[in-house]
């Protein structure tokens, strides 16, 4: 007699920081824990704010926002909810680049301390549409194998391994927000602004934020120059392009983005817009581009 196999519910989790957009959080049943941002002394979870408190806070006091990322604690009462609402079920948590910030290591504490089962930690080695590009990869690799999937911790492996083919860079649409940070010298600030540079951020293979070239002029003027050698000198997958953008992109250049993505025949496009952990960053009007490598 054949032995039946009871297959394990599946969920996916993932920090704030991975900018997902609400349409994907529905279309996939995504599990998002915030971080926090923190304003006069005063935390709040990302999500539960417009972005564009952050733009107004730096307006009024020259101040960027703090941002901080998921305590232990919190990873702890998360990972059991989730298994008090799916008992029984498997859950691959998809962390934003364990060395852009401390969450992945304070997951992989939360999980030892409260001594979860089944719970798999995935390092994105992304950020924003980055980690959303990962995910979406990931889930439909879930959704091919879930009917005969019995070995968890080999799948886990298999997830992992799509990282190094995210490919994720971005432009920040000013430095002011940068300087204000500590992340940009005073100088470096001036001498970009008087040569109109704005700084090409990739990341890596191990998941660090390298400034790597300067484009020069406004970021609709770059757009196109950025798409085009985004999409040449990688090899995408053409099922899906993420396109990445921060509040106070002009809607022209939220088109074109669009129109461009057809063009270099994606099957589809997601927009995804920065919320407030990475708007702290990257401020207003930023652009960015994610995509998975062809295997």
């Amino acid at each position: 007699m054949r032995k039946e196999v009871f297959m394990k519910e599946i969920l996916i989790t993932t920090e704030s920081g991975s900018d997902l957009p609400e349409n994907l959080i529905r279309k996939y049943d995504f599990h998002v824990i915030p971080m926090h941002v923190i304003m006069d002394g005063q935390s709040y979870d990302d999500g539960t704010i417009p972005v564009e408190r952050v733009y107004e806070y730096y307006e009024s006091t020259k101040k960027v926002p703090t941002t901080s990322c998921v305590n232990v604690h919190e990873y702890i009462e998360f990972f059991t909810q989730m298994r008090s609402e799916h008992p029984d079920s498997v859950i691959y948590h998809f962390s934003y680049s364990s060395n852009a910030s401390a969450t992945y290591q304070n997951a992989h504490t939360a999980i030892e301390q409260g001594e979860f089962e089944d719970i798999y930690l995935i390092d994105t080695k992304s950020v924003s549409g980055g980690c959303t590009a990962h995910m979406v990869a990931a889930k439909k690799l879930i959704d091919a194998k879930k009917d005969t999937i019995t070995d968890y911790a080999a799948l886990a492996a298999e997830i992992q391994d799509i990282a190094d083919r995210v490919e994720c860079h971005f432009i920040p649409g000013t430095l002011e927000y940068l300087r204000a940070g500590g992340r940009v010298s005073n100088a470096a600030y001036i001498a970009a602004n008087i040569l109109h540079l704005k700084p090409l951020i990739e990341i890596d293979g191990p998941g660090y934020l390298q400034a790597t070239k300067k484009y020069r002029g406004s970021i609709p003027k770059i757009a196109g120059k950025f798409i085009d050698e985004f999409f040449t000198r990688y090899d995408l997958d053409r099922e899906n392009i993420y396109l990445m953008y921060s509040s106070g992109l002009d809607q022209k250049t939220l088109d074109y983005m669009k129109d461009r993505a057809v063009e270099a025949g994606f099957k589809e496009y997601d927009y995804v817009m920065t919320g407030c952990v990475i708007s702290c960053h990257g401020g207003k009007g930023a652009i960015g581009l994610a995509g998975i490598r062809r295997e």
